[in-house]
């Protein structure tokens, strides 16, 4: 099976704000979604945050888990995108 699979790749960005990786870490770890890696910087008060994480235990289905993480983005003010990492993968290769 291709290791990629069950695997997704979530960026957030927007105006730095106290929390923002708190509400979307704490969003995971309820839904059973492990983080496999992380990196974040701010520039001009601007937050930048990508995520790889592992969704094999999931709860929800993946697309109920992007719009959990599109609300999540709405109540704290900043982009949040869920995108499989094959397909992001993909997309990145043209």
């Amino acid at each position: 099976m291709n290791e990629t699979a069950d695997r997704a790749v979530i960026t957030v960005v927007g105006k730095d704000t106290v929390g923002i990786i708190a509400k979307v870490c704490t969003y995971l770890s309820e839904n059973e979604i492990n983080v496999l890696d992380i990196s974040q910087t701010i520039v001009s008060g601007f937050f930048n945050m990508m995520m790889i994480v592992d969704m094999k235990k999931r709860k929800q289905s993946f697309s109920d888990c992007q719009r959990g993480l599109d609300r999540i983005g709405e109540e704290i003010g900043v982009s949040i995108k869920c995108q499989r990492e094959e397909i992001f993968e993909m997309m990145h290769r043209i």
